[in-house]
């Protein structure tokens, strides 16, 4: 049997709390006796323990032992279930209650599931601009225990219509994130992990958006294991974490990048920021999006396993470690958050990742308006460059016309020599595959 070790004030939003070592309780700790094991037990009339698995794959790769959890197969995919139920759960949830949320995804999605089980009543709000697959599977999850309201083009504007109707209607407003039964009922998935476990982990990652899921589980794997060291990961266009953490205290980001929606959060919350104050800026990486969805689309062509772009962040932090020699012969538990991708988003998944990849560039070339040109620039091409766009940006009698083209490929060098060759043959052109502006507009 393993043995207990939990410091003083370790982690006081969840503390007293269930610590197993190797696999094994502590013998005082056989009955659900702490908040997060009460929480956990509840959990389970909604589903089992998500699995911790090995992955052969990765472990080979990066020459460590790399553990998934894998919360994308969780009822609704996603980790969100643990904090929604729990808080209603803590709040007497029972049929007549009433709670609110606003959300376009996967909080939606479990306040939706949680109201349908415990016979509550439930007001979702989410913004118009929603796409109809969310709206379909927070219906679907919610049963006819739910309504769906559909207000404001940002999430800003559909959040005070939440919050507004919580008042008018006297009701309970379901935090995604900033709550303190939200954090406990997330805690439960580091619960699991200390069950699942075999032995310390040296490295645990997690990815970042609210900061509830960071908060739970940091504050049960540093008491049973104060060696293992964090990992925070964010996405590039919503590092929240990393700049409340620089400034000492949250902070709302100018902007944010939504492509990775289920982590790009403007400011992290108050309360997840109280547990993770404690860790340093460095203990941060930011992922760029474009390289996320390389790690989704490598996960879902070599394992078959489909994660939405937050929950690929884990995985996707591997590379950064690995870069600065941090993996070798470690144990390391990755946090996959959650499953809900839209194959609909497939399409530019799949050209984002070839574009980090170095595999697809796209150029505006100035091209001769006269018979051949086209034909010259044809035969710089490599045997393995393939043509993904071709279109004329301007027609007119002018002797130069502007030509948008993409090209494909299979290695970056290849892409390399092509540019070699344009110059070389005195072509006007411009690579505008990294030109944000240009970018939005063109591509």
């Amino acid at each position: 049997m393993g043995f207990c070790r939990v410091r003083q004030g370790e982690a006081a939003d969840v503390a007293p709390l269930a610590i197993r070592r190797g696999g094994a309780y502590c013998s005082a700790m056989s009955e659900p006796n702490t908040p997060v094991q009460q929480a956990s037990a509840a959990l389970r009339a909604l589903f089992e323990p998500t699995p911790l698995q090995r992955n052969d794959f990765l472990s080979a790769r990066y020459g460590a032992e790399v553990l998934l959890k894998r919360e994308d197969l969780t009822p609704v995919r996603s980790y969100k279930l643990r904090g929604a139920f729990n808080a209603m759960r803590r709040a007497g949830a029972a049929p007549g209650a009433h709670f609110v949320c606003a959300s376009a995804g996967n909080h939606a999605q479990g306040v939706a599931f949680a109201c349908r089980h415990f016979g509550a009543e439930g007001t979702i709000f989410m913004p118009v601009t929603t796409p109809k697959q969310k709206i379909d599977k927070t219906r679907v999850f919610g049963g006819g225990a739910i309504e769906i309201v559909l207000t404001g083009d940002y999430f800003d504007q559909t959040l005070k219509a939440a919050q507004d109707f919580t008042v008018q209607q006297g009701a309970i407003f379901l935090s995604p994130f900033d709550d303190a039964h939200v954090i406990e009922g997330q805690a439960t998935v580091a619960a699991e992990i200390l069950e699942q476990i075999e032995g310390s982990p040296d490295i645990v990652i997690l990815p970042v958006g609210g900061g509830g899921l960071a908060a739970g589980v940091t504050a049960l794997i540093r008491a049973a294991f104060p060696e293992a060291r964090h990992v925070f990961v964010e996405p590039g266009g919503g590092a929240s974490l990393r700049a409340a953490l620089e400034a000492g205290h949250p902070v709302k980001l100018p902007a944010v990048d939504n492509f990775v929606d289920g982590a790009a959060v403007a400011r992290i919350g108050d309360l997840p920021f109280e547990q993770l104050s404690r860790f340093s800026p460095a203990d941060v990486i930011v992922a760029p999006e474009d390289r996320v969805c390389a790690t989704m689309i490598e996960l879902l062509n070599v394992e078959g396993i489909v994660l939405e772009p937050a929950g690929a962040l884990a995985v996707d932090a591997l590379r950064d470690l690995a870069a600065e020699g941090a993996l070798e012969g470690k144990r390391v538990v990755c946090i996959c958050s959650g499953g809900n991708f839209d194959f609909e988003r497939l399409p530019e998944v799949r050209e984002r990742a070839q574009r980090w990849a170095g595999l697809k560039k796209y150029f505006i070339l100035r091209l001769p308006q006269r018979p051949g040109a086209l034909r010259e620039f044809l035969n710089l091409l490599g045997p393995e460059d393939d043509v993904a766009r071709f279109e004329y940006l301007k027609k007119s009698a002018r002797n130069f016309g502007s030509v948008l083209i993409g090209i494909e490929t299979s290695s970056p060098a290849n892409l390399s020599a092509l540019s070699e060759r344009l110059a070389a043959a005195g072509f006007d052109w411009r690579d505008i595959t990294g030109d944000p502006v240009l970018s939005e507009f063109l591509i």
